[in-house]
């Protein structure tokens, strides 16, 4: 039990720090927002091109890993689609962006973390093939169906979809990290050393105030109504996605240190970016922010117990 602890703890300590110091007004939202837009614009796109340059593709990106993981990534987010509209009567925008709650993991600041806190840092290349492709993949699949939703709503057509999510995926930031390390690792140009250099003193600073400027965001989140949305996203995201994984895994064979890299991802709540898409919308917003916070801090116990039982 002590060693669970001393993986978990410390990283939730450190998003406690940021709520605590937003929350005491010691840190302003003001400043918040500028770290946050340093670590999803700069310094995690930054260590998302520094792993994806140096991975070994062809044994890192394992089919089966990925069919594993996204299996059941695809299956809550249509449960969470279904449910809400079918269930809670959300009409079917609401419904796309609770289902997106139910699909996007928070896979980087709190995946990676945990992953590496309790494993070390060579137990990565599997979150790494993971994250690869999981905003793109995330906000593809939540864009699409967003865009369908709205295009059923007024009637429009649904030709000018793809462009649509073409032009969001070129403008997320980690998507463009990754292509870029992709583009290096495949032709094997890589940038002057002086310039890695300078990318990796960037790449140390993503996680601890990615985790940081988390627990800062997570003070302007309220509870207020929708408390069976509520739990259901958090129920799906923490118990039934890495559930799917686990049998999914289990089926595929995965050898352990895919299998938990797979799986402990999966267990992550609900990542800001659930927030931010919502908000792009403007449907289901006070869902995605309460779940956000709710599933963060009910994760302090669940990625507990999910550790406990891993092989």
């Amino acid at each position: 039990m002590q060693a669970l602890l001393d993986v978990v703890l410390p990283v939730f300590l450190v998003v406690g720090a940021g709520y605590v110091t937003v929350w005491a007004k010691l840190f302003s939202n003001d400043v918040v927002d500028g770290l946050m837009k340093y670590t999803q614009n700069f310094a995690i796109p930054a260590l998302l091109f520094t792993a994806i340059s140096g991975l070994d593709l062809s044994a890192s990106f394992d089919p089966s890993l990925l069919l594993s993981y996204y299996t059941g990534s695809i299956s809550c987010f249509t449960i969470g689609l279904l449910t809400a509209h079918y269930l809670f009567k959300r009409d079917w925008e609401d419904s796309v962006a609770i289902g997106f709650c139910c699909l996007f993991a928070n896979s980087i600041m709190l995946g990676l973390a945990l992953t590496e806190q309790a494993y070390g840092s060579d137990a990565l290349q599997a979150n790494y093939a993971i994250v690869a492709v999981h905003a793109s993949f995330c906000y593809g699949v939540g864009i699409t169906a967003m865009e369908i939703a709205r295009a059923h709503a007024s009637g429009a057509s649904l030709v000018k979809t793809p462009a649509t999510v073409v032009k969001a995926m070129f403008r997320n930031a980690l998507v463009l990290g990754m292509l870029l390390g992709f583009t290096v690792n495949l032709t094997g140009i890589h940038p002057p050393q002086v310039l890695l250099d300078a990318i990796a003193l960037i790449v140390q600073t993503a996680l601890p105030m990615a985790l940081f400027g988390l627990g800062g965001v997570l003070v302007r989140y309220k509870i207020r109504g929708d408390s069976k949305v509520i739990a259901f996203i958090c129920a799906v995201s923490l118990v039934l996605h890495p559930t799917i994984v686990w049998n999914m895994g289990r089926l595929m064979e995965l050898e352990t240190p895919a299998f938990r890299s797979a799986v402990l991802t999966a267990a992550m709540a609900p990542g800001v970016n659930v927030y931010i898409f919502a908000s792009i919308y403007g449907k289901a917003e006070r869902v995605a922010a309460a779940s956000v916070l709710v599933a963060t801090t009910l994760s302090v116990f669940s990625v507990w117990l999910w550790l406990g039982v891993m092989p």
